[in-house]
């Protein structure tokens, strides 16, 4: 986890931001007027319950989805307002690592094949150049050259996560949404993943913005946090501060539930979740 102290202009700068899907019933607002800033080489957190609308504000920053208002600053172009064939040179900057490590990858192609794609679609590097970075790649994340030729069906759910950021990490990101990127795996690889991800940052100086309902792994991870509730910004500031000291009732019950004994086996890393006790 990096230190950040710099009061340069933010890299990614999310003001306002309003996204409502259409119903039978009439619009529904699944996330109202949020606002935040992501440091150059930091990592803010969002954190709330399911539904709560923090995969929907992924979306919109990866423009899956278009929000109602709002602006969308990456490295000072507001992404809302460029239509995708201005969006598409722009996309080697911001790349996603989804959730589900399983639905995420085509099980059709192999580890090479996934991993090289985002360079094949913006046309950068030759095959061989493509596959050399593949195998870079590869080794970067922990995974052997021989898996290359593999595909997904043959990798644990750990494994395939790592191919999957090993992918979103091709074109060179300046930023990287990982929408729950650890939330499907068990805690000992939840953690080596974790720690990757750190390591990552500390090379590169990448920026991440970390979707997750995990508290514990959050704290490991970031130095900013967002909490939302039903849609809406409820608590926002350094880390440890919100989560040691929540002003908020909604953050004070996340923080009780992650406490919880009951609640926490094959969950939650019991070590990260030291520091909330104090």
């Amino acid at each position: 986890m990096s230190e950040t102290t710099s009061t340069a202009a933010p890299f990614l700068s999310v003001k306002n931001l309003v996204v409502e899907y259409s119903t039978r019933t009439g619009p529904y607002r699944a996330v109202n007027d949020v606002s935040f800033d992501v440091a150059r080489g930091s990592t803010l957190a969002i954190v709330g319950e399911s539904g709560c609308g923090k995969s929907t504000v992924a979306k919109s920053i990866m423009r899956l989805l278009k929000p109602t208002s709002g602006s969308i600053h990456l490295d000072g172009t507001d992404l809302l307002t460029l239509s995708e064939s201005e969006l598409r040179p722009l996309r080697k900057k911001f790349q996603m690592v989804f959730q589900d490590p399983y639905g995420s990858l085509d099980p059709r192609q192999t580890a090479e094949e996934i991993i090289t794609e985002p360079l094949k679609i913006q046309k950068m590097a030759s095959a061989a150049e493509r596959t050399q970075e593949a195998k870079r790649l590869l080794d970067r994340v922990g995974l052997p050259a021989s898996a290359l030729y593999r595909r997904p069906n043959e990798f644990s759910g750990g494994q395939r996560q790592r191919i999957g950021i090993a992918r979103a990490l091709a074109s060179k990101p300046e930023l990287l949404v990982c929408d729950e990127a650890t939330s499907a795996l068990d805690v000992s690889v939840q953690a080596q993943v974790l720690q990757l991800l750190a390591e990552i940052q500390a090379e590169t100086g990448i920026s991440y913005l970390f979707i997750s309902h995990n508290l514990g792994v959050v704290q490991e991870i970031s130095e900013q946090i967002v909490v939302m509730r039903r849609g809406e910004l409820v608590e926002s500031g350094p880390t440890r501060q919100v989560l040691c000291s929540p002003s908020a009732d909604y953050t004070r019950s996340l923080r009780r539930a992650a406490l919880d004994p009951s609640r926490m086996q094959g969950i939650k890393p019991r070590h990260l979740l030291a520091g909330l006790a104090g």
